[in-house]
């Protein structure tokens, strides 16, 4: 606890708890945008390093919660079936995170933001854009965006839903892939900013603080999506994805 006063003021503190709560209730309810909500949150009174390696470790938690939550078996068959948009997330991840103090954010932000944006806003339109017969190509290319903005800024999740979302995947499904996903993707996170400096030793108990809140809200989120019907859980999803968006052309018109 002497640690986590050396960073932040008791005030900031009860904040972040309060943003990590919020970040797991919309993750339990549509299974991303937990990265989104901590550095929109956070970055408004820590330095960017310090809100990113306050989501590192409770994205790692939670999502493996997500991805367990039916059973490792299930977890497996998700892992074979996305393996390519896996393994070139992962690679991308690993890249663009070792550059993550040196490299423009901004043209990265806009790029992903701007395509993610205009996908949301035509589907609540109800112009449904599906991908009924992708191809390893186009898994690849979108695994790799993933990556690539997750490792410079810690948020993969809307390149991952509005991929998902095309396909038409099944609630309960989604949810789990986005837990694979994203989970495998947190582990490579963790990694990766062991050695850019950004996880160490007085930033750890930081994020290793905000795991209760983040559990928690989880929990409450996970109530709220086993009542809601596919229909509803897609234009909730379509909706936090609209704000993943907007805030990524907001962090990269402001940069």
């Amino acid at each position: 606890m002497t640690a986590l006063f050396s960073l932040l003021s008791p005030a900031e503190l009860s904040a972040a708890f309060g943003i990590a709560l919020l970040a797991g209730t919309v993750k339990g309810l549509v299974g991303f945008a937990m990265p989104m909500i901590f550095i929109s949150g956070l970055s408004l009174f820590l330095a960017p390093d310090l809100a990113l390696a306050g989501l590192i470790l409770p994205t790692l938690v939670t999502n493996g919660m997500q991805a367990l939550r039916q059973g490792s078996a299930a977890a497996l068959a998700s892992i074979r079936r996305f393996r390519v948009f896996l393994l070139t997330g992962l690679v991308c991840l690993l890249l663009s995170a070792q550059m993550v103090r040196v490299l423009p954010q901004q043209a990265l932000l806009l790029v992903i933001g701007l395509p993610v944006t205009v996908f949301a806003c035509i589907q609540l339109m109800g112009k449904m854009l599906t991908l009924s017969n992708p191809s390893r190509r186009s898994e690849a290319v979108v695994g790799g965006v993933a990556g690539l903005i997750g490792g410079v800024s810690g948020v993969w999740g809307p390149p991952t839903v509005a991929y998902l979302t095309a396909l038409g995947t099944e609630k309960t499904e989604q949810i789990r892939v986005q837990g694979v996903i994203y989970g495998l993707g947190a582990v490579a996170l963790l990694i990766a900013h062991t050695g850019s400096g950004v996880m160490r030793a007085e930033t750890a108990p930081f994020s290793l603080a905000l795991i209760v809140p983040a559990v928690a809200g989880m929990w409450i989120g996970g109530r709220l999506h086993d009542r809601i019907d596919q229909a509803l859980f897609r234009r909730a999803t379509l909706v936090v994805l609209l704000v993943a968006g907007l805030n990524l052309l907001r962090r990269g018109l402001l940069m």
